[in-house]
C-alpha cells in the first residue's frame, strides 16, 4: 500500500523548504532513513531521509516550495502505481479563469466567508505580492494557513482549480453555429499573453486600451479583476451623503507598502532568507513591547589580556592548532552573556501565552552577517563552555554559516542572542529580538576614550553595551542589572 513523503518540519521556525535535488531518480527503491533529496529551509541547504522505505515516487517538483506537510512522494509497493491524486493537500477554495466576450468559464469553488466591512485579511507578504501581480482580491480568497492566514499556495490555488464550464445568460445556444471569426486571437503584447496564458484568460474577452488595439498585461489584470467582482457577493455599504458626494481616496492599509515614489533601478524579492527575515523582524516588533538600554565597558583588561595571548602564541608558548588561541572580542562578551545569564535566569526566558518560561539549558545564538542576509547559529551550553572552547565553536559557526555547511540542527534553540557591529565602526544600536527570545545583546566598536577617574587624563579602551528586552518578560532594572553582570565580567579578566 502506499504512503505519503511529506516535507518534513525540521524545527519549530520551519514552515516550508524548496526542492533543491533529488539524490535518486524517480521510481528508485529506497530505505527508511536514506538521504533522498535536498532542501532549502529559510536557514541552510539539508539532506531529507526518506520517511519510509518503497519505491519513491516523486510529485514534488525541483525549484518549487512546500509547506511542512504537504507531500512531496510517494512510497509505493514494487509493481505498485502511486494514486493518482494531485501532489499536496488540498488547496485553498478559489477560482480560475478562462473568459471570452460570449462567456466565462470558471472553476467552482467556494470563495472565503463573507468578511466585515473594515475587517482586516490576513495574508502572508508573498501572498499580498503574487494577488497584487495577478489583480486577485484577497478578501474572497480562504485562507488555510494560522489563524486563516492566506498563504501563497492559497492564492497560487486559483490557477490550479480546474476550470468547469460555467452558465453564461450571454452564451448562445450549444447548437448555435461557430463563430469562425472569433479564433482568431487579437493582438496583445508578449507580456500580456504569457499571464493570459498562466491564468487561463482567452483573450478574444478581453479588452484593450491601447490606442493601437493592442492587449496589454494591464489589460489582463484588470478582466480578471472584473471575472473575480461578479464572483463576489455583494458588500453592503452605508449610502453616501450629499456630503460625501465627491470620490474618496481609499487609505491604504496598515500593513500594506506605499506605492514608488521613483522608478527603481533594482527591485530585490523579499522572498527565501530575506522574506523570512522581513516576516519575523515584523512580527518581534508587533508582538513584544521591546526596549534598548545601553552601557559602557571598560575594556582596558580584556584588551591587556588578548594582547598577551597573542603574543605567547607568536612565541609558541599556546598550542594554536584548533586555530583559536586569541579569542575575539565577541568571544569574550560571548562568555561574559552565558555567565550572567546563570547569574540572572530571568532573562533566559521565554513568553507563553499566560507565564514567563524560564529556561534550564543557556544556549547563546550569535548573529553572522552575510551578503543577503542574517544568520543566527547557536552555540550550545554556552555557560559549560571555557573562552577558547567558545571561540573555537564561534569560529566554526560563524565559517559554516558563511559557507552553507551547517546543518538545520545547528540554528535550533537560541534562548539569548549577541549581535556584534563593532566591526562596521557602530558604537551602539537598537537590536530586534530574535523570537521566542526575551532579550538580545549588541556588542559596539572598541573606541578610546579619556579616563579623569585618576585626576589625570589617561586614555581607555571603551565597548558600548546595547541590550533589548521585552518589557512583558522582566522590567528595567532586571535588565540593568544583567547588563551591569556583562560589564562586570568583562572589566574583572
Amino acid at each position: 500500500m502506499a504512503t505519503e513523503f511529506a516535507m518534513p518540519k525540521l524545527g519549530l521556525t520551519m514552515e516550508s523548504g524548496t526542492i533543491l535535488r533529488w539524490m535518486v531518480p524517480d521510481g528508485t527503491p529506497v530505505n527508511a532513513g536514506q538521504a533522498v533529496v535536498l532542501v532549502e529551509t529559510d536557514k541552510v541547504e539539508t539532506e531529507i531521509e526518506a520517511s519510509g522505505s518503497g519505491v519513491l515516487h516523486q510529485t514534488g517538483e525541483v525549484g518549487e516550495n512546500y509547506e511542512c506537510g504537504v507531500r512531496i512522494g510517494w512510497f509505493c509497493e514494487p509493481g505498485e502505481s502511486p494514486p493518482t491524486a494531485a501532489a499536496g493537500p488540498p488547496r485553498a477554495p478559489a477560482q480560475a479563469f478562462n473568459a471570452s466576450a460570449t462567456g466565462s468559464t470558471v472553476a467552482a469553488a467556494p470563495a472565503a466567508a463573507p468578511r466585515a466591512p473594515g475587517e482586516r485579511v490576513l495574508a502572508s507578504p508573498a501572498a499580498k505580492r503574487l494577488a497584487r501581480e495577478l489583480g486577485v482580491e484577497l478578501a474572497i480568497i480562504a485562507g488555510t494557513g494560522p489563524k486563516g492566514r492566506i498563504t501563497e499556495r492559497d492564492v497560487r490555488a486559483v490557477l490550479d482549480a480546474p476550470p468547469v464550464p460555467a452558465v453564461s445568460e450571454a452564451a448562445p445556444a450549444a447548437t448555435a453555429a461557430p463563430d469562425l471569426s472569433a479564433a482568431v486571437s487579437p493582438p496583445a503584447t508578449l507580456a500580456a499573453r504569457q499571464l493570459a496564458d498562466l491564468l487561463g484568460v482567452d483573450l478574444r474577452g478581453v479588452r484593450a486600451g491601447a490606442a493601437d488595439g493592442r492587449i496589454s498585461r494591464a489589460d489582463v489584470a484588470v478582466h480578471v479583476r472584473e471575472v473575480l467582482a461578479r464572483l463576489s457577493p455583494p458588500v453592503e455599504r452605508d449610502q453616501p451623503t450629499p456630503m460625501s458626494a465627491a470620490p474618496e481616496t481609499k487609505p491604504a492599509a496598515a500593513d500594506e507598502p506605499p506605492p514608488l515614489a521613483q522608478t527603481p533601478t533594482e527591485q530585490i524579492p523579499l522572498r527565501g532568507m530575506r522574506g523570512v527575515i522581513a516576516d519575523r523582524m515584523s512580527a518581534s516588533l508587533r508582538s513584544m513591547a521591546q526596549l534598548t538600554l545601553t552601557m559602557d565597558v571598560d575594556m582596558s583588561a580584556v584588551v591587556t589580556e588578548r594582547a598577551a595571548l597573542a603574543e605567547a602564541a607568536r612565541s609558541g608558548n599556546v598550542d594554536d592548532t584548533a586555530d583559536a588561541a586569541v579569542p575575539g572580542y565577541t568571544d569574550y562578551v560571548v562568555a561574559a552573556s552565558a555567565a550572567a545569564l546563570r547569574a540572572y535566569p530571568r532573562i533566559n526566558s521565554q513568553v507563553t501565552a499566560d507565564a514567563v518560561a524560564l529556561l534550564p539549558d543557556i544556549h547563546v545564538g550569535l548573529a553572522v552577517a552575510l551578503d543577503d542576509g542574517l544568520l543566527v547559529p547557536v552555540i550550545r551550553h554556552t555557560d559549560r563552555l571555557s573562552l577558547t572552547e567558545i571561540a573555537t565553536e564561534t569560529k566554526r559557526l560563524a565559517g559554516g554559516a558563511r559557507s552553507g555547511g551547517l546543518g538545520y540542527d545547528d540554528f535550533q534553540g537560541a534562548t539569548f542572542t549577541v549581535t556584534a557591529l563593532g566591526m562596521f565602526g557602530v558604537d551602539a544600536f537598537t537590536p530586534v529580538i530574535n523570537p521566542p527570545n526575551t532579550a538580545i545583546l549588541g556588542a559596539g566598536r572598541i573606541r578610546t576614550e579619556t579616563d579623569w577617574s585618576g585626576g589625570n587624563p589617561a586614555a581607555r579602551p571603551v565597548l558600548t553595551l546595547s541590550l533589548t528586552w521585552d518589557h512583558r518578560a522582566f522590567d528595567g532594572a532586571p535588565a540593568a542589572r544583567f547588563a551591569g553582570a556583562v560589564r562586570d565580567w568583562l572589566e574583572s579578566r
